[in-house]
């Protein structure tokens, strides 16, 4: 008899690497370049599942400016990368929160049944693949709706002012652009900083940017920040509607001026923006720093830290079902949402 064996440990069940899922989806499809019309609602296979990948149900999806960018396939320059003459990847899409549908021998961070937020591949689809580095735990408290908010503009917020501005309690700050997706997001976390928060937004929108924390607010149509005699620490400029002259008038001697705009012909979009912010920053005093978020996991759980605190918040500006994806990015490329549109699955 075996008089240890009351001793040993139960063996633990094998840890569940799969729900079933369909062979196939409903996704919505872009074959060519052009309006939102060119998308349809199609059924595609389900992504495969490799060792390293995640396979999502998705639950929710946001739209950014990037979908509304690669649909039409502008800036003509980036087609190297889009695709030459159709795009590459045939579903749009990359902010989701979802459930974890089956995981990859190797992925061990998720299992199936796990809620989840971050970025992936084709995210306007019932299903879709993405990573353990580039999903996190969904945030306590965020519906799905509210968690794929997150991803791209919350990042993208978060980089801009901790990392290319290093912003400071006490700072002055204004945010043009301050109720869109990104500016929702930038508001608040300046907020967490400890600055003094300037808002440049229409009329309709100052009540919604005074809510979320913004000491001041500027109606654009009544008064251009560019000529007033007030200066800033940091200008954050979402939307591009003043040269880097004319948004330098308005910086500190000192200060930091950070470019963050698409806006621009078709063939280079911000891209000589960005160059010519480069080109003159060494030689004045000003520092002019146009950067490319990139997502990372330590970012993402750091909003996640943020968003479960209640320090910020997601501003949704309208839902809709995935039929209706082509309208949904139609008014994210309007230039009019408030926060951020989000496709629910």
């Amino acid at each position: 008899m075996d008089t240890n064996a009351s001793a040993r440990p139960a063996p633990q069940a094998a840890r569940p690497t799969k729900i079933d899922a369909p062979a196939r989806m409903d996704g919505v499809v872009q074959s060519v370049y052009g309006t939102p019309d060119v998308l349809t609602v199609e059924r595609v296979a389900v992504p495969a599942l490799t060792d390293r990948s995640v396979l999502l149900r998705v639950r929710a999806a946001a739209v950014n400016p990037a979908d509304w960018a690669i649909l039409q396939g502008i800036p003509y320059v980036l087609r190297a990368v889009y695709g030459l003459t159709q795009p590459r990847s045939r579903i749009r899409g990359s902010d989701v929160a979802g459930v974890v549908q089956a995981v990859g021998d190797a992925v061990s961070a998720f299992e199936p049944g796990d809620e989840v937020f971050g970025w992936c591949d084709g995210a306007f689809a019932e299903y879709a693949a993405a990573t353990e580095a580039t999903l996190a735990p969904k945030p306590a408290g965020l519906d799905f709706e509210q968690a794929a908010a997150v991803p791209m503009a919350g990042i993208t917020a978060l980089q801009a002012l901790r990392d290319q501005a290093k912003l400071a309690a006490g700072q002055s700050l204004l945010i043009n652009g301050a109720s869109g997706g990104i500016g929702t997001f930038a508001v608040q976390i300046a907020r967490v900083f400890g600055a003094e928060v300037t808002g440049v937004c229409s009329a309709r929108n100052q009540d919604l940017v005074r809510s979320i924390g913004a000491h001041h607010v500027i109606d654009y149509a009544q008064e251009d920040f560019t000529r007033s005699s007030a200066r800033y620490d940091v200008i954050l400029d979402n939307v591009g509607n003043h040269t880097l002259a004319a948004c330098r008038r308005a910086l500190a001697p000192t200060g930091v001026l950070i470019p963050n705009s698409m806006a621009g012909n078709r063939w280079f979009a911000s891209i000589g923006r960005v160059f010519a912010a480069l080109a003159t920053s060494p030689f004045v005093g000003q520092h002019l720093r146009p950067f490319f978020s990139v997502p990372k996991k330590a970012d993402l759980l750091a909003l996640a830290e943020l968003l479960e605190s209640g320090a910020i918040s997601p501003v949704l500006d309208s839902t809709h079902p995935l039929s209706d994806t082509p309208a949904a990015i139609a008014r994210v490329g309007g230039g009019h949402a408030r926060g951020k549109v989000v496709i629910t699955v």
